[in-house]
């Protein structure tokens, strides 16, 4: 049997390939969109990918499941379970089979059986793995399900989906789940959908894979015997889940377009006057430069997604799904961009302008710039109160702390709440260390909000230096 483990740190996804090398049969749990690294994994290691598998409808990226058996021909295996409401609408585009509880299929020599663990959706399913003839399975694919040190969490029908009074009853479907879970062989590999940095959860760790009997051991959501304890403290302090969420779960529920139906995006060269008509006519651009150079000069109306391993998150956030998307990139980035941003539904990438052309424009028209503080710089000002203060940061760090003369108003949700921020005087922007603030500084001026300064270095250095916080 081979075992492939696939990672997408953008994402912080995971994903798998089971193959028996008896058979040359392959399948491939829980595929990310771009499908090329399954297809290449499995040519290399002499197998046909025959076998597709899903735990559950997901919601924090674009599944690879109809794009990988639409080009493969494999069958998709694809969960019957949670009723109506959750049942897959593209399945007649498909070879599929649906499953239930119990259920088992063949790859080759290796064994497959469904486990239905409801709690982070109704739908969830994991996959126990039977090597050939074992009557013990060697591991379980559990999706979003059992991370390492945590479970999935209960709440984003509610918050993202906006699916009401559906947190209480995941929680106490996760607490039944796990007990179902603890009965399984302490051996047991634990094989998850997301690692460290996913929206999931709130304490997952950043190593790939554990054992039934260590998660037992130390993951502190199977320490609860009593359930009510356990809705509790699930339910508390989940990170605030991406507005992008309520999309992915639409799209992967009625299934997300082929990546051969997409255009690729094409090269924009705009003068500078018909830019700036187009900006104020609301086109989308976002500017994917580092932070510094964005700061530095930047057309106005752009705002400033850094194209680093996080750009896929955030741009989840920040992106109007409803308008086209044009980037600021080099040549070289495209792709990768594009990729990142369809990963999470982005599809509509109309148009880049590469570097030369940016360069250009920069001759032709009056470009924007914002300037940066540092703690010493500004902590007089603060106190004095002769400028506003805004933290970004997500709710569970401004609980852990925050300087007294903050407003808070979390970066995901610094558009639709534009109106709130002061602008009576200078306003400093901080976050923990000083690049979410970039981006949050780059919204406020496209949006108007003008006199904006960045607080380099954030919360960290602020609190590392001994001023006030509370």
């Amino acid at each position: 049997m081979l075992l492939k483990y696939f990672y997408d740190e953008k994402l912080a996804q995971a994903s798998y390939m089971v193959g028996c090398q008896a058979t040359g049969e392959a399948l491939v749990m829980d595929p990310s969109r771009n499908i090329q690294s399954y297809v290449d994994t499995a040519k290399k290691e002499g197998l046909t990918i025959t076998h597709v598998a899903e735990t559950h409808i997901h919601a924090d990226f674009v599944s690879g499941a109809r794009e990988l058996a639409t080009v493969t021909g494999a069958t998709a295996y694809l969960s019957g379970e949670g009723g109506e409401d959750w049942s897959y609408q593209f399945l007649d585009t498909i070879h599929h089979q649906v499953v239930h509880d119990g259920d088992q299929f063949k790859v080759g020599n290796v064994t497959i059986e469904v486990m239905h663990t409801p709690g982070h959706t109704p739908e969830s399913i994991s996959f126990k793995l039977f090597d050939r003839g074992q009557n013990t399975p060697m591991g379980i694919f559990t999706g979003d399900f059992v991370f390492v040190g945590d479970v999935g969490r209960p709440d984003l029908l509610e918050k993202a989906a906006g699916i009401e009074n559906t947190s209480e009853i995941g929680a106490r479907q996760m607490f039944a789940s796990l007990e179902r879970f603890k009965q399984l062989p302490d051996h047991m590999q634990v094989w998850p959908g997301h690692g460290a940095g996913s929206a999931c959860g709130k304490a997952l760790g950043a190593i790939p894979s554990s054992t039934v009997g260590y998660e037992k051991a130390a993951n502190w959501a199977l320490q609860h015997e009593d359930e009510e304890t356990f809705v509790h403290a699930l339910i508390a302090e989940q990170p605030e889940p991406p507005k992008y969420f309520a999309v992915m779960k639409r799209v992967n529920k009625e299934g997300p377009a082929l990546l051969s139906e997409l255009d690729d995006p094409s090269i924009i060269k705009p003068n500078a006057t018909q830019l700036q008509e187009q900006i104020k006519e609301g086109i989308q651009i976002v500017d994917t430069r580092p932070a510094g150079e964005f700061a530095q000069a930047h057309i106005a109306g752009t705002i400033n997604i850094p194209a680093n391993k996080s750009f896929a998150n955030w741009a989840g956030w920040l992106v109007d799904y409803t308008q086209p998307v044009y980037l600021i990139t080099q040549d070289a980035k495209i792709t990768e961009l594009t990729t990142a941003l369809r990963s999470v539904g982005a599809d509509h990438v109309a148009g880049y302008m590469p570097m030369e052309h940016f360069e250009q424009l920069q001759n032709d028209m009056e470009m924007e710039s914002y300037e940066g503080t540092t703690p010493e710089q500004i902590a007089d000002k603060i106190a004095n109160e002769e400028v506003n203060l805004l933290d970004v940061r997500n709710i569970g760090e401004w609980n852990d702390g925050h300087i007294p003369q903050a407003q808070h108003i979390m970066l995901g949700y610094l558009q639709e709440r534009v109106e709130e921020v002061p602008t009576d005087k200078p306003l400093v922007v901080q976050c923990k260390s000083g690049g979410r603030s970039a981006m949050a500084t780059s919204i406020l001026q496209a949006k108007g909000v003008k006199n904006v300064i960045n607080l380099q270095g954030g919360y960290d250095a602020w609190a590392s230096k001994g001023y006030p916080t509370k």
